[in-house]
């Protein structure tokens, strides 16, 4: 009997959500099954998948294509106050996110030019695009900012990393109210550039954010370049919905985090204006060798050194300063490595961001096979360490967390491990 198209789209919708159905009793399951969350917990949080802000005003229309001048240097002349730090209107920041529209063609002004055919084509590509600034919105929380939050712990993430995201929730990421002091946990994501991810993972992740809450995604697709998007989207959205957070944690979704020693940080420093810590890179030099990751051709970036600049495993800033590098981030173009396109707003403002030893992006020490890197008695002194996968977090969050006991014996091993880090 032969099968007629409709019945073969038919069959086909009923396999796929089939698989779905399936997917999903089996992750409740896994979910159970490990204690992850509780019944109550998951009655407790369901909520709408996202909140849909719509607004009357076009991309286009808001000013945010800027045609590059030069490829090296800024475009746009800020307003600066006396102090050299750009100015912005409260009065005009918007209430809701703006942006409704992702409609973006090419700027080819500078296509025709011999520097630009020798770059490589993802290069072309950010060029090309690098005026597209911001995008619509898809999931959105700003529930998240209700009230006084005293850290926001924001977490870059991808489509398929829910594993990821899972330990984080029941591990460093709970969101908890400690000494009075509320703790939220987000997660940053774009869209996958995946065909199938997108018309498979994209489903999972709705379903995902309709269970937690937490997922922040707009409508530009996840790419090393485009991390650098995440980055302003963040801080727009940050000045947009949260006046009354005091701290933010923002990191990676492979670190391992120590939440009291970041509350004990904090404390010790309240009266510091203007915080920005973590592992801070003095003096880095742009990598012109092209195999490498963070290859930085000489027409994007023709200074001998970057500004000072924070490992993006994982750093801390105040809330204040986030509203004010929001206002920076507008007052240069993108650049492709978003560790240093931070530092350039750090720049802008004038502010020179903190080095502390607590912070490890590179894990606790570089060689890759030390003993060192598995000392739970070191972790537990830590603020971030970064590079761990679940398996590897979830056992060192038990270790750390359990009855701990370091020994003296530790005392010998801390000068081994300042030797190896220098």
């Amino acid at each position: 009997m032969m099968i007629t198209r409709e019945q073969w789209k038919v069959y086909k919708h009923m396999v796929f959500y089939s698989l779905m159905i399936l997917f999903v009793v089996v992750l409740l399951t896994v979910t159970h099954t490990a204690n992850i969350s509780s019944i109550q917990d998951l009655e407790r949080i369901e909520r709408q998948t996202h909140v849909k802000i719509m607004a009357e005003v076009d991309l286009q229309n808001k000013g945010f294509h800027h045609i590059p001048v030069s490829f090296w240097g800024n475009s746009i002349q800020p307003v600066l106050s006396t102090k050299g730090n750009p100015v912005i209107n409260q009065d005009q920041r918007p209430t809701t996110w703006d942006i409704s529209s992702s409609n973006c063609s090419p700027n080819h002004n500078f296509s025709s030019l011999e520097w630009f055919k020798q770059l490589e084509f993802s290069f072309k590509q950010f060029l090309l695009y690098r005026h597209c600034r911001y995008f619509p919105i898809l999931m959105n929380h700003p529930e998240k900012c209700a009230g006084d939050v005293y850290l926001l712990m924001v977490i870059n993430s991808v489509i398929t990393q829910y594993d990821r995201r899972e330990v984080i929730r029941q591990m460093w990421g709970k969101e908890k109210v400690i000494d009075g002091n509320r703790i939220k946990t987000l997660f940053l994501l774009g869209t996958s550039s995946n065909e199938e991810e997108r018309a498979n993972h994209q489903k999972l992740l709705e379903y995902e954010d309709y269970i937690y809450g937490d997922i922040i995604q707009w409508d530009f697709m996840d790419s090393f370049f485009n991390l650098t998007l995440k980055e302003i989207h963040f801080l727009k959205w940050f000045s947009t919905y949260c006046g009354n957070t005091r701290y933010i944690f923002k990191g990676d979704d492979d670190v391992f985090v120590n939440v009291p020693n970041i509350l004990e940080y904090l404390e010790m420093n309240a009266d510091l204006k203007d915080l920005f810590v973590g592992h801070v890179l003095f003096k880095a030099k742009p990598i012109r060798k092209k195999d490498n990751k963070y290859y930085i051709p000489q027409a994007l970036y023709k200074k001998t050194h970057y500004p000072p600049y924070a490992g993006g495993g994982g750093f801390l800033m105040d809330g204040p300063l986030a509203r004010k590098l929001y206002g920076a981030c507008e007052t240069l173009e993108l650049y492709p490595i978003d560790d240093v396109f931070l530092g350039k707003c750090l720049e802008v403002l004038q502010v020179t961001p903190i080095k502390h030893n607590a912070f490890k992006t590179f894990g606790l020490v570089r060689n890759k096979t030390s003993k060192l890197n598995r000392e739970p008695c070191f972790f537990k002194a830590m603020i971030v360490v970064h590079k761990l996968l679940p398996p590897d977090l979830i056992n060192m969050w038990k270790l750390v967390n359990s009855d701990l006991v370091c020994s003296q014996k530790m005392e010998i091993q801390q000068s081994d491990f300042e030797r190896q880090k220098q």
